[in-house]
């Protein structure tokens, strides 16, 4: 029971007029002269003011250009969502990690059985931080769905410690699942309905929360638990990468 309580603790406690008028009047040429003159130096200014708005429209648009081919190179921004994720499993059998999106469904979008037994996941979890990556380097799965991938190497906290496994869920993780389908945060323990001590008849332990989901490309995503501001500062992260 200790697990247990130390479980519930965890997860339960996160824009004028002229002078000139008198003056003898100028030879008729000269006043053509002039007049040539200043239609000159008028047609030279509309010229100017031409040359200078077509600059101007250039440079917008070559700005313009400059700032749309900006945008078309930056690289897609990461999406997020919210989804249920329970960690489940036998007291001394094999961790699930079940990842839905409608927590009253008893169908899962995703589960990984890992290679580490809920002994081992606690006493990781101890330390505050507990990260799990999924690494998947097979040549034949690069054009594969991310959740189609059988097998995964696993790291915890830096550390690989074997394999993960992608499977459906059987007739006992569906029932584990509606078991556990109106608790939305908690840990506890699903009785056994066999009073028998093999782990597979045994007494299921688990661990049920939202995660914040973040879809970085197709070969990668990544799973937060989110803890609410009463609780306590247990950082739980899993990723896959491929």
């Amino acid at each position: 029971m200790a697990k247990i309580d130390f479980l519930r603790r965890l997860i339960c406690p996160c824009f004028s007029p002229s002078r000139t008028a008198t003056a003898v009047a100028a030879p008729t040429t000269t006043k053509k002269r002039m007049s040539a003159s200043l239609r000159d130096d008028i047609q030279e200014d509309q010229d100017k003011s031409t040359t200078t708005r077509d600059s101007s429209s250039e440079e917008e648009s070559i700005n313009n250009d400059n700032h749309h081919h900006s945008h078309q190179l930056l690289p897609p921004r990461p999406s997020k969502s919210m989804v249920i994720g329970t960690i489940y499993g036998h007291r001394h059998g094999r961790v699930l990690f079940c990842i839905q999106h409608d927590r009253l469904s008893s169908r899962p979008s995703l589960l990984l059985e890992l290679s580490m037994t809920t002994h081992l996941l606690v006493k990781e979890m101890q330390c505050g931080v507990l990260r799990i990556a999924l690494k998947c380097g097979r040549l034949d799965m690069r054009t594969s769905p991310l959740y189609s991938i059988p097998l995964w190497t696993m790291y915890c906290n830096g550390r690989k410690v074997g394999f993960a496994v992608q499977r459906r869920a059987k007739d006992k993780d569906r029932l584990i699942l509606k078991t556990i389908q109106l608790v939305s945060f908690g840990a506890g323990v699903i009785p056994s309905e066999k009073k028998e001590e093999d782990d597979d008849n045994g007494e299921v332990m688990y661990m049920r929360a939202s995660y914040e989901r973040v879809v970085g490309s197709s070969d990668s995503e990544s799973f937060h638990l989110l803890n609410p501001v009463e609780c306590s500062d247990q950082e739980l992260s899993i990723f896959l990468i491929r």
